[in-house]
């Protein structure tokens, strides 16, 4: 949906969108490690005209892809720049944010394009219509919580004990990787999926519909409109979708898993999340 607003002296509605990836590990492997999040002030911002100024930005309605939506990437190392890839070519916007500042991204926003900009973690959720989280998941609590209320937000994150230390929670299984985050997220409507698929595989295995042995990739969540959301924009994307069910069974697709990281279609997907 595109929304659009007036305001005195005809000044534009914004909307945007999001998408991308990443290679040896589904969570990014190293060029994940540098997907922290920053908290720049406004005047550091790369790119980033569409992000305030004379601008407003609409939410759409969630249970669809927004046509020309806003995608805000907090995390911009592998997986997060295959999906803003992905999101650009099916012409939406992306922001994109790191922790060492919009600066930094000057080239990935050059090499994206016009419809990509840079900007703080704080403001590329706050001007997202739909927001991507791809950190390395013991920086969670450094995710901006309040600009994220109210919106659907994509969790790429996978757990490695080796690189984020152990959570004992998750390690004994009382709780899942996306649990965690959706409550550092209480206000937001969290969604699992991207984590088991390497970043390249995001561009490189996509396909029309109808293609035989398309891949499919799971979700889970606890709000069916924002899932309905999530995958609209995978299919757009070019896979199809499983939905795993509620975000606890999220694990079911986790490191180690059977779902984890194989090309599988529709069917084998969700006979590898009966044996998860």
């Amino acid at each position: 949906m595109q929304a659009q607003h007036q305001r005195q002296r005809g000044q534009q509605c914004v909307t945007a969108a999001t998408h991308r990836g990443q290679r040896d590990h589904p969570d990014g492997g190293d060029g994940a490690a540098r997907d922290q999040v920053g908290g720049r002030t406004p005047a550091h911002r790369t790119n980033v005209a569409a992000v305030r100024g004379d601008r407003w930005f609409s939410v759409p309605q969630r249970g669809r892809t927004p046509s020309m939506a806003t995608i805000g990437l907090i995390g911009s190392g592998n997986i997060g720049q295959a999906i803003a890839r992905q999101a650009v070519a099916h012409g939406h916007n992306v922001v994109l944010s790191n922790s060492r500042g919009p600066e930094t991204l000057a080239d990935v926003v050059a090499a994206l394009g016009p419809l990509a900009s840079a900007a703080t973690a704080a403001e590329a959720g706050a001007t997202g219509d739909l927001v991507v989280v791809t950190v390395p998941f013991k920086n969670y609590t450094r995710i901006p919580a309040e600009p994220l209320g109210g919106k659907t937000v994509i969790d790429t994150n996978n757990y490695y004990f080796e690189r984020d230390g152990h959570f004992p929670d998750i390690d004994s299984g009382r709780t899942s990787v996306s649990e965690v985050l959706a409550a550092h997220l209480p206000d937001s409507h969290v969604v699992k999926a991207f984590n088991n698929i390497a970043a390249a595989a995001i561009g490189d295995e996509a396909a029309p519909v109808g293609t035989p042995n398309r891949r499919a990739l799971p979700i889970a969540g606890d709000d069916a409109e924002a899932k309905k959301t999530v995958a609209a924009l995978i299919e757009e994307f070019g896979f199809d979708v499983v939905d795993a069910g509620p975000l606890a069974e999220g694990r079911r697709f986790d490191r180690d898993k059977p779902a984890y990281g194989p090309h599988l279609t529709a069917e084998q997907l969700r006979e590898a999340l009966a044996q998860g």
